[in-house]
């Protein structure tokens, strides 16, 4: 099948946020088993070597681990995803606040715009 990615970023990050997002919204859960590298690859539309890449750097960020025989799992280590979480909101709220500043709204603008939409 495959997924339609970005032209302007590497693919390997978009997987990255791709199962990043999976595990804040709960789709994947701590302790999950990941897919093989080959049936991840297959299953978005990469090369395995990609794939490969996205494992080792979730790793090397501590939302993976390898178990030596047993393949790649969602880390159980909770203060590691509340920080990712954390971490993915601050990154939202700011790029969310630099596009609307971007046309010229003004701080107070926006936070009665949220206000707004929240209610």
């Amino acid at each position: 099948m495959g997924l339609e990615f970005d032209k302007d970023k590497p693919i390997y990050q978009q997987l990255i946020e791709r199962l990043s997002g999976d595990i804040i919204r709960g789709v994947r859960k701590p302790g999950d088993k990941l897919p093989s590298v080959r049936e991840y690859a297959i299953e978005v539309g990469v090369n395995a070597n990609t794939v490969q890449r996205v494992y080792r750097e979730m790793e090397a960020m501590e939302l993976t681990e390898t178990r030596r025989g047993q393949g790649s799992f969602i880390t159980e280590n909770e203060a590691r995803l509340d920080k990712l979480r954390a971490s993915k909101k601050t990154d939202l709220v700011k790029s969310f606040i630099a596009n609307v500043e971007a046309y010229g709204f003004s701080k107070a603008e926006i936070v009665e715009l949220v206000r707004r939409e929240i209610q």
